[in-house]
Protein backbone atom coordinates (compact mmCIF):
# COMPACT_ATOMS: atom_id res chain seq x y z
CA UNK A 1 0.00 0.00 0.00
CA UNK A 2 2.81 2.53 0.86
CA UNK A 3 3.98 2.11 -2.71
CA UNK A 4 0.68 3.11 -4.17
CA UNK A 5 0.71 6.53 -5.79
CA UNK A 6 -3.27 7.63 -4.52
CA UNK A 7 -3.76 10.08 -7.35
CA UNK A 8 -6.96 10.21 -9.72
CA UNK A 9 -5.46 8.82 -12.50
CA UNK A 10 -3.71 6.01 -10.75
CA UNK A 11 -7.42 4.99 -9.33
CA UNK A 12 -8.65 5.18 -13.03
CA UNK A 13 -5.96 2.68 -14.10
CA UNK A 14 -7.11 0.29 -11.08
CA UNK A 15 -10.54 0.32 -11.83
CA UNK A 16 -10.20 -0.64 -15.19
CA UNK A 17 -7.52 -3.34 -14.02
CA UNK A 18 -10.76 -4.45 -11.49
CA UNK A 19 -12.99 -4.45 -14.40
CA UNK A 20 -10.16 -6.30 -16.84
CA UNK A 21 -10.15 -8.76 -14.27
CA UNK A 22 -13.41 -9.19 -13.30
CA UNK A 23 -14.29 -10.11 -17.08
CA UNK A 24 -11.50 -12.44 -17.14
CA UNK A 25 -12.60 -14.25 -13.92
CA UNK A 26 -16.30 -14.69 -15.71
CA UNK A 27 -14.55 -16.17 -18.72
CA UNK A 28 -12.56 -18.33 -17.11
CA UNK A 29 -15.60 -19.44 -14.92
CA UNK A 30 -17.66 -20.40 -18.32
CA UNK A 31 -14.29 -22.34 -19.51
CA UNK A 32 -14.11 -24.25 -16.15
CA UNK A 33 -17.92 -25.11 -16.48
CA UNK A 34 -17.70 -26.13 -19.72
CA UNK A 35 -14.80 -28.21 -19.59
CA UNK A 36 -16.10 -29.87 -16.40
CA UNK A 37 -19.35 -30.82 -19.50
CA UNK A 38 -16.85 -32.17 -21.87
CA UNK A 39 -15.13 -34.16 -19.35
CA UNK A 40 -18.45 -35.89 -17.72
CA UNK A 41 -19.93 -36.62 -21.17
CA UNK A 42 -16.60 -38.26 -21.99
CA UNK A 43 -16.19 -40.36 -19.30
CA UNK A 44 -19.34 -41.95 -19.91
CA UNK A 45 -18.10 -42.41 -23.44
CA UNK A 46 -14.87 -43.88 -21.11
CA UNK A 47 -16.66 -46.04 -19.11
CA UNK A 48 -18.72 -47.98 -22.04
CA UNK A 49 -15.47 -47.91 -24.30
CA UNK A 50 -13.32 -49.56 -21.00
CA UNK A 51 -16.30 -51.94 -20.38
CA UNK A 52 -16.01 -53.32 -24.22
CA UNK A 53 -11.88 -53.59 -23.67
CA UNK A 54 -13.43 -55.69 -20.40
CA UNK A 55 -15.47 -58.17 -22.21
CA UNK A 56 -13.28 -58.98 -25.14
CA UNK A 57 -10.08 -59.36 -23.07
CA UNK A 58 -12.42 -61.96 -20.79
CA UNK A 59 -13.12 -63.11 -24.25
CA UNK A 60 -9.92 -63.40 -25.33
CA UNK A 61 -8.39 -65.25 -22.51
CA UNK A 62 -11.29 -67.95 -22.65
CA UNK A 63 -10.03 -68.86 -26.57
CA UNK A 64 -6.42 -68.73 -25.82
CA UNK A 65 -7.02 -70.82 -22.81
CA UNK A 66 -9.16 -73.30 -25.20
CA UNK A 67 -6.35 -73.17 -27.99
CA UNK A 68 -3.63 -73.83 -25.25
CA UNK A 69 -5.30 -76.83 -23.60
CA UNK A 70 -6.29 -78.38 -27.40
CA UNK A 71 -3.74 -77.55 -29.49
CA UNK A 72 -0.91 -76.43 -27.21
CA UNK A 73 1.18 -74.40 -26.36
CA UNK A 74 3.88 -74.36 -28.51
CA UNK A 75 1.48 -74.55 -31.69
CA UNK A 76 -0.40 -71.06 -30.05
CA UNK A 77 3.56 -69.45 -29.13
CA UNK A 78 4.37 -70.18 -32.92
CA UNK A 79 1.34 -68.60 -34.46
CA UNK A 80 1.61 -65.67 -31.99
CA UNK A 81 5.45 -65.28 -33.03
CA UNK A 82 3.99 -64.76 -36.67
CA UNK A 83 1.03 -62.44 -35.97
CA UNK A 84 3.19 -59.99 -34.05
CA UNK A 85 6.04 -59.51 -36.57
CA UNK A 86 3.74 -56.71 -38.34
CA UNK A 87 2.51 -54.39 -35.27
CA UNK A 88 -0.78 -51.83 -35.73
CA UNK A 89 -0.63 -49.15 -38.26
CA UNK A 90 -1.78 -46.02 -36.75
CA UNK A 91 -1.72 -42.32 -36.48
CA UNK A 92 -2.08 -39.80 -34.23
CA UNK A 93 -3.74 -36.46 -34.56
CA UNK A 94 -5.49 -33.87 -32.60
CA UNK A 95 -8.29 -31.99 -32.54
CA UNK A 96 -9.57 -28.99 -30.25
CA UNK A 97 -12.01 -29.65 -26.98
CA UNK A 98 -12.45 -26.02 -25.73
CA UNK A 99 -8.70 -25.07 -26.85
CA UNK A 100 -7.15 -28.26 -25.25
CA UNK A 101 -5.93 -30.33 -27.64
CA UNK A 102 -6.83 -34.07 -27.57
CA UNK A 103 -5.66 -37.24 -29.70
CA UNK A 104 -7.59 -38.56 -32.15
CA UNK A 105 -5.76 -42.30 -33.32
CA UNK A 106 -6.63 -43.03 -36.61
CA UNK A 107 -6.23 -46.62 -37.14
CA UNK A 108 -5.77 -49.27 -39.90
CA UNK A 109 -8.18 -52.12 -39.21
CA UNK A 110 -6.35 -54.98 -37.12
CA UNK A 111 -9.33 -57.52 -37.35
CA UNK A 112 -8.63 -59.37 -40.14
CA UNK A 113 -9.73 -62.19 -42.50
CA UNK A 114 -8.72 -65.29 -42.11
CA UNK A 115 -6.85 -65.76 -45.09
CA UNK A 116 -4.85 -61.96 -45.08
CA UNK A 117 -3.12 -63.49 -41.57
CA UNK A 118 0.81 -63.64 -41.79
CA UNK A 119 0.50 -68.12 -40.60
CA UNK A 120 -0.85 -70.93 -43.07
CA UNK A 121 -4.35 -71.23 -42.28
CA UNK A 122 -4.27 -75.01 -43.11
CA UNK A 123 -1.91 -75.47 -40.55
CA UNK A 124 -3.91 -74.28 -37.45
CA UNK A 125 -7.46 -75.03 -35.77
CA UNK A 126 -10.28 -73.14 -35.81
CA UNK A 127 -10.07 -72.61 -32.00
CA UNK A 128 -5.90 -71.10 -32.71
CA UNK A 129 -8.00 -68.90 -35.53
CA UNK A 130 -10.96 -67.59 -33.00
CA UNK A 131 -8.41 -67.07 -30.59
CA UNK A 132 -5.88 -65.06 -33.09
CA UNK A 133 -9.19 -62.60 -34.07
CA UNK A 134 -10.24 -62.34 -30.13
CA UNK A 135 -7.06 -61.07 -29.30
CA UNK A 136 -6.96 -58.66 -32.80
CA UNK A 137 -10.87 -56.64 -31.29
CA UNK A 138 -8.86 -56.77 -28.00
CA UNK A 139 -6.25 -54.72 -29.52
CA UNK A 140 -9.06 -52.79 -31.25
CA UNK A 141 -10.44 -51.70 -28.19
CA UNK A 142 -7.18 -50.92 -26.07
CA UNK A 143 -6.15 -48.34 -28.85
CA UNK A 144 -9.80 -47.22 -28.13
CA UNK A 145 -9.52 -46.67 -24.48
CA UNK A 146 -5.94 -45.18 -24.94
CA UNK A 147 -7.65 -42.55 -26.88
CA UNK A 148 -10.22 -41.92 -24.38
CA UNK A 149 -7.92 -41.83 -21.27
CA UNK A 150 -5.71 -39.28 -22.63
CA UNK A 151 -8.14 -36.83 -23.45
CA UNK A 152 -9.38 -37.69 -20.46
CA UNK A 153 -6.20 -36.70 -18.77
CA UNK A 154 -5.32 -33.18 -20.87
CA UNK A 155 -8.94 -32.01 -19.51
CA UNK A 156 -8.67 -33.00 -16.12
CA UNK A 157 -4.94 -30.82 -16.27
CA UNK A 158 -6.47 -28.40 -18.13
CA UNK A 159 -9.16 -27.73 -15.82
CA UNK A 160 -7.05 -27.70 -12.41
CA UNK A 161 -5.18 -25.12 -14.35
CA UNK A 162 -8.34 -23.34 -15.06
CA UNK A 163 -9.60 -23.94 -11.34
CA UNK A 164 -6.51 -22.10 -10.15
CA UNK A 165 -6.04 -19.20 -12.49
CA UNK A 166 -10.15 -18.65 -11.28
CA UNK A 167 -9.46 -19.00 -7.61
CA UNK A 168 -6.50 -16.92 -7.88
CA UNK A 169 -8.44 -13.91 -9.52
CA UNK A 170 -11.04 -14.78 -7.46
CA UNK A 171 -9.53 -14.52 -3.90
CA UNK A 172 -6.33 -13.17 -4.40
CA UNK A 173 -5.91 -10.95 -7.37
CA UNK A 174 -9.24 -9.06 -8.10
CA UNK A 175 -9.82 -8.61 -3.62
CA UNK A 176 -6.35 -6.90 -3.47
CA UNK A 177 -6.88 -4.88 -6.34
CA UNK A 178 -10.11 -3.22 -4.41
CA UNK A 179 -8.41 -3.18 -1.33
CA UNK A 180 -5.98 -0.73 -3.27
CA UNK A 181 -8.86 0.92 -4.88
CA UNK A 182 -10.30 1.78 -1.39
CA UNK A 183 -6.89 2.85 -0.04
CA UNK A 184 -6.53 5.16 -2.90
CA UNK A 185 -10.21 6.28 -2.41
CA UNK A 186 -9.75 6.93 1.41
CA UNK A 187 -6.75 8.97 0.87
CA UNK A 188 -8.43 11.29 -2.22
CA UNK A 189 -11.44 12.26 -0.18
CA UNK A 190 -8.92 12.77 2.52
CA UNK A 191 -6.52 15.11 0.74
CA UNK A 192 -10.15 16.73 -0.60
CA UNK A 193 -11.28 17.17 3.05
CA UNK A 194 -7.55 18.99 4.25
CA UNK A 195 -7.98 21.35 0.78
CA UNK A 196 -11.32 22.16 1.78
CA UNK A 197 -9.99 23.28 5.43
CA UNK A 198 -7.32 24.92 4.08
CA UNK A 199 -9.30 27.10 1.84
CA UNK A 200 -11.27 27.97 4.67
CA UNK A 201 -8.75 29.44 6.64
CA UNK A 202 -7.79 30.80 3.42
CA UNK A 203 -11.04 32.34 3.24
CA UNK A 204 -10.82 33.68 6.36
CA UNK A 205 -7.46 35.28 6.16
CA UNK A 206 -8.38 36.95 3.16
CA UNK A 207 -11.82 38.17 4.97
CA UNK A 208 -9.87 39.60 7.78
CA UNK A 209 -7.32 41.34 5.50
CA UNK A 210 -9.92 43.22 3.29
CA UNK A 211 -11.87 44.26 6.56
Amino acid sequence: MAEVQPTRMELIKLRRRIAMATKGHALLKMKRDGLIMEFRQILEEAKEVIGRMVEKYEKAQQKLALAMAVDGAVAVKSIALACCRIPPEFTMKRKNIMGVPVPVVKKEPIRKKVTERDYGVLSTSTRIDEAVAAFEELTDAILEVAEVETTLRRLIDEIDRTKRRVNALEFRVIPMMEETARFITFKLEEMDRENIIKLKHLKKKMARASS
